[in-house]
């Protein structure tokens, strides 16, 4: 192939990034001093996923406030030292070539878990153990855990400021890009459904007053960084009658380029148990592809699993990018070794130096 879509690079507002093929964020839960500090392990893993070829790395889930973490172990930037661990990131990816961004994030009702990791427990944390109390749009719990505290005005108020706190410490810390967490049934995705809203309040009931909270988000982080990339996540279908939808998700995506934001990576489901998923290759693809005809560009994620399957999504116009998270995991090199395999002109550059030796090309 020529020039493969799939490493041609693409801007978002001033940002180049080398390729369209980019790291999805995907939880480490690897803070074992519960301080939301990333260390060695976050040094590796985003150094490994840099190095491999992708275009822009985001990092896991990053709660904007203590009480916004999925665990104990989540890494967070809400303070000094956790600023300088990201500073340190960012340089570790941008000295491979890769730019980087951060997921900000706040868990809402499915916050104080135990980490999904082998050997821990399910379930909510008790406040005795080093859990807390969660809050949500509505006292509405997920599934099997603590019933959340419903947030007052003051609340939400403390929500959208910390997600503009966590944006200022993110570009202190040199990353190129945030992506405002509003899928799989956290906080601001709470909000969007109907399934766990139950407000009557300007924050409830159809969906602008719904989409208040991400929009007011968006607005707070661009009016403070009017150059800074922000991606939006979204959960375009729920799987569950009467939840939040992708005729939805396509109507706020539609507002949220009035807000700022640069870019909708689709993906779906999380906040209800039970849902018929239908998982197969390029599930969540047609999702993406109907957010796509709004104003934004968009990402699509889910069972995308070869460089024929990703550049197809492309050249179709079904999204603007892909991104990756579990053969990530299994290969960190797969942006390297599909560059080869399409015969990008890129391939070869892509490869550190130090690597040459390897065979990459297919």
């Amino acid at each position: 192939m020529a020039d493969p879509l799939l490493f041609q690079s693409f801007r978002l507002r001033d940002l180049e990034v080398r390729n369209r093929l980019w790291v999805a964020p995907m939880c480490q839960y690897s803070v074992s001093e519960e301080d939301g500090v990333p260390r060695d392990w976050h040094l590796q893993h985003i150094g490994g996923l840099a190095r491999g070829g992708a275009g822009l790395v985001m990092v896991e889930a990053t709660a904007v406030v203590p009480e916004g973490r999925i665990s104990p172990r989540d890494v967070g930037l809400w303070n000094e030292d956790q600023t300088a661990a990201f500073a340190r990131l960012a340089e570790i990816a941008h000295g491979h070539g890769a730019r980087i961004g951060v997921q900000l994030a706040h868990a809402g009702r499915k916050a104080s878990t135990h980490p999904w990791l082998p050997g821990f427990p399910e379930g909510s944390v008790p406040e005795g153990e080093g859990g807390w109390e969660t809050a949500a749009p509505s006292a509405v719990p997920f599934g099997d855990l603590a019933v959340p505290r419903e947030l007052d005005a003051e609340g939400i108020a403390r929500v959208v400021r910390g997600f503009a706190d966590a944006a200022d410490r993110a570009v202190a810390a040199g990353l190129d890009a945030v992506e405002v967490h509003a899928a799989h049934g956290y906080l601001i995705h709470e909000f969007l459904s109907p399934l766990s809203n139950r407000r009557d309040d300007a924050y409830g009931g159809d969906l602008a007053g719904r989409a208040r909270l991400l929009r007011e988000t968006v607005r707070a982080i661009r009016d403070r960084h009017p150059a800074l990339p922000i991606v939006v996540r979204v959960s375009a279908t729920e799987w569950t009658e009467g939840g939040f939808d992708v005729e939805q998700a396509a109507a706020v995506a539609e507002w949220l380029a009035d807000d700022g934001a640069d870019l909708i990576d689709v993906s779906s489901g999380g906040n209800t148990t039970g849902a018929g998923i239908p998982v197969g290759p390029s599930y969540q693809v047609a999702l993406a592809e109907r957010v796509r005809r709004g104003p934004l560009p968009v990402s699509a994620v889910g069972l995308i699993t070869s460089a024929a399957q990703a550049e197809g999504i492309l050249a179709s116009g079904q999204a603007d990018v892909i991104s990756l998270a579990r053969p990530l995991l299994a290969d960190p090199h797969l942006p390297i070794r599909w560059a080869h395999e399409l015969r990008a002109p890129s391939a070869t550059g892509l490869v550190p130096p130090q690597y040459r030796r390897a065979r990459f090309s297919a």
